[in-house]
């Protein structure tokens, strides 16, 4: 529970209709074997102790008596276990018959939450043999002892407050207003539904539908355990199918026609973090809470975590994704230059990775304007550091694209201006490298004046993170298309335009994939031996572990601590402890005494769910103290 990871459990058991002994057997068996396993939160399916298909065998006290004795013998049997075990059973209360869900942790009975919605269409008749269960929470005597039943029941865990558990059973899910949701209003992070609901065409992948999205409307944890091969077949047939959702994404699925259980650790702390931004995820009513106990322990995760959160794995996905934000790029710059009335666009072109991606949303947005491409002014203004590789790549690159190209060397003027201010050229400090940024913009910037154009921004997210711009330099447009762009996803962003946009002739792709060998660099030093001697990631770390360390913090507000503990995992075998902490410092330090630059942004399109827009996104004091994140960094 530690950094607020639990492993939860959905099992679907080996039942034998009407056999609730063997039932409670076999149930009380897995519950052990989970709680081994780590699992503190295990759910099984609807009426499990006795099976789903009883029929009209549920008018039989025998099966009923022997179902109440089932449940009693699983409750004992938990008593020396760290967990929370929900299980399904009929029960009788106030001369009419329940389907409820019972909740047991250490020996105990917590409570018992009843079916709210009984189909009975259909292969369904639940109201044949029992009535809905009454919201307000009253008591039942069972076993010499009253017990907490209704629907407005949650069960809280006393150590960790995060862990609240609503439960809810099969039908509930499929209706119009499932209780789920009042569940979660009222403060349950995690969902439980305990189901029997049989196969037929199509249902596998509208029940996954359903599932997943209400996971993600509710932002919590989705645990469904549902009734498998074991149930009678007499005219449907149940193949299992068991999920466990975390705010819509999907960490675990049981196969077709399987049984058994799936595992999977979940993190209330993005729930929470998700919850607290939406200001319209309102406080429900109240409802009534049953406490359980669980000891604190650190899970070894079985988690995956993605090393590159700001990038689809899937390459379907990640294709989608591409274009989804080249098309945001370039329809936020059209609607730029259709309401300015611009007919020019000015670029400074490099060579490198963020000018290149610039320009090319440019193209886009010319060409929905359908306006002549050679209204883009692409300029190299090759400096101190330039090379021979980068030049060569930025020319034919604008060539390529039929866009106007114009080349201003900027060394002279450069001169003249370190001798305007004093400055010794042999001094290569930041003067030295800030001078020529801010001769380049000033020429940008004097261009588009003259040509009625506007001066179309460059640089990324992470730059803006990091700070890594000269103020009033390349941190200076008219319009930032790359402003919400992480550089991780730039280089995607790049490698998609190279696969989808190649030429007749492949010339254009040929040219991407050389820009996306080369390092990502200022050029702001001159090259060694004609090779490019500044290497950004040299001077301020791997951007795949700022942009982890970026996403995050601003998407869920993560500790130093839970964000190192994450990249250790997703980086396993990559990055020594020492290195991710010498980079997490430069990422914090630079994060918080960089923000001047970031309150000052020119406007740019949002791509992505982590922007620091001043405007729209992220509003921080400029003189904010970074002191207690770096301390924490310290401490790990």
């Amino acid at each position: 529970m530690l950094d607020g990871f639990l492993r939860v459990c959905a099992v679907t058991p080996k039942v034998k209709v009407a056999d609730p002994k063997t039932n409670a057997e076999y149930i009380i068996e897995t519950i052990r074997e989970a709680a081994f396993q780590g699992a503190r939160v295990i759910v099984f399916p609807e009426l499990c102790i006795t099976g789903y298909t009883c029929g009209d065998l549920f008018y039989q006290d025998l099966l009923l008596d022997e179902s109440t004795k089932a449940l009693r013998r699983i409750a004992d049997a938990t008593e020396d276990l760290e967990a929370i075990v929900f299980v399904g059973l009929p029960l009788r209360f106030e001369g009419k018959l329940l389907n409820v869900a019972a909740g047991i942790s250490r020996g105990k009975v917590l409570g018992f939450v009843p079916k709210a919605n009984l189909p009975n269409y259909d292969e369904y008749y639940e109201k044949r043999h029992f009535v809905e269960g009454e919201e307000e929470v009253s008591e039942i005597s069972w076993y010499n002892r009253s017990y907490p039943i209704g629907r407005s029941l949650l069960f809280a865990c006393e150590e960790f407050p995060d862990i609240c558990i609503g439960a809810e059973l099969c039908e509930d899910l499929w209706t119009p207003a499932p209780p789920s949701v009042a569940a979660a209003m009222a403060g349950a992070t995690i969902l439980v539904n305990l189901s029997a609901s049989d196969d037929m065409i199509g249902k596998r992948g509208y029940r996954r539908q359903l599932v997943n999205g209400q996971a993600a409307r509710l932002y919590g944890v989705y645990i469904y355990a549902n009734a498998g091969m074991g149930e009678s077949t007499q005219d449907v047939v149940y193949s299992g199918h068991s999920m466990i959702s975390e705010c819509g994404q999907m960490l675990a699925e049981s196969r077709p026609f399987s049984e058994g259980a799936i595992y999977a650790d979940v993190d209330l702390g993005t729930v929470l973090a998700r919850r607290r931004r939406m200001n319209t995820y309102r406080k429900g009513e109240v409802y009534e809470k049953v406490y359980f106990k669980l000891a604190p322990e650190r899970l070894a995760l079985r988690r995956i975590v993605d090393p590159m959160p700001f990038v689809p794995g899937d390459k379907a996905r990640r294709r989608e994704r591409c274009e989804e934000i080249l098309g945001i790029q370039s329809y936020g710059l059209r609607k730029r230059l259709e309401h300015t009335g611009a007919k020019n666009a000015v670029v400074g072109i490099s060579g490198g990775l963020d000018s290149t991606l610039a320009l090319l949303v440019t193209v886009r947005a010319f060409d929905l304007l359908e306006l002549d491409r050679a209204g883009i002014i692409a300029i190299t203004m090759p400096g101190f550091g330039t090379t021979e590789r980068t030049r060569s790549n930025a020319v034919e690159l604008v060539e390529t694209l039929g866009c106007t190209l114009r080349e201003i060397p900027i060394s002279e003027s450069v001169r003249i201006h370190f001798r305007d201010i004093g400055h010794d050229e042999e001094v290569r400090d930041v003067t030295y490298e800030n001078s020529q940024a801010r001769e380049r913009t000033q020429i940008l910037m004097d261009v588009a004046n003259k040509e009625g154009g506007l001066v179309i921004g460059t640089g990324d997210l992470s730059e803006l993170a990091l700070g890594w711009a000269t103020y009033n330099g390349d941190h200076m447009s008219m319009y930032g298309v790359n402003a919400s762009v992480p550089k991780t996803l730039v280089r995607h962003l790049v490698r998609f335009y190279a696969d989808e946009f190649a030429g007749e002739d492949g010339k254009l792709s040929r040219i991407l994939l050389d820009i996306l060998d080369t390092p990502v660099s200022p050029e702001l030093l001159p090259p060694k031996d004609g090779e490019i001697q500044q290497k950004t990631e040299d001077l301020v770390g791997p951007y795949e572990l700022h942009d982890f360390f970026l996403y995050y913090m601003m998407r869920f507000g993560f500790t130093p601590s839970k964000i190192f503990r994450l990249c250790m995992h997703a980086f396993a075998g990559r990055y020594q402890e020492e290195t991710v902490k010498k980079w997490m410092r430069t990422f914090y330090r630079r994060f918080f005494a960089q923000q001047f630059k970031r309150s000052c942004l020119p406007d740019g399109p949002k791509v992505g769910s982590v922007a620091l827009s001043p405007r729209g996104d992220f509003r921080m004091p400029s003189d904010a103290c970074a002191r207690i994140w770096l301390d924490e960094v310290e401490s790990l």
